[in-house]
C-alpha cells in the first residue's frame, strides 16, 4: 500500500529545460497519439512524470555511475600497478 504522505521530489526542471521538454511532449502526444494538449495539462502531465518516474530514473544513473567507477578503479591495479623490490 502506497503512504498518503507525499514527498516533493528534488529533481526539478526549470526554465529553459522545462519549456522545451513541454513543447516536445505536446509534439509527441500530437503527432504520435492524435491527443492536443492545453498548456495546463501539459504543465500537470510533465510534473506527473518527473515525480513518477524523476527518482528511479535519477536512482538508476547513480548506480549505473557508481558501477562504472568501481570498475574503473579495479583497473587502476591491473593497469598501473609498479611491483616493489
Amino acid at each position: 500500500m502506497r503512504s498518503t504522505t507525499t514527498h516533493p521530489t528534488r529533481i526539478k526542471l526549470e526554465g529553459d529545460r522545462r519549456a522545451r521538454m513541454l513543447r516536445e511532449m505536446e509534439k509527441f502526444f500530437a503527432g504520435e497519439l492524435d491527443i492536443e494538449l492545453s498548456g495546463f495539462n501539459s504543465e500537470r502531465v510533465l510534473d506527473f512524470f518527473v515525480r513518477e518516474l524523476g527518482a528511479p530514473v535519477y536512482n538508476q544513473a547513480i548506480r549505473d555511475a557508481r558501477g562504472f567507477l568501481a570498475d574503473k578503479l579495479d583497473d587502476l591495479d591491473a593497469e598501473f600497478f609498479e611491483p616493489e623490490s
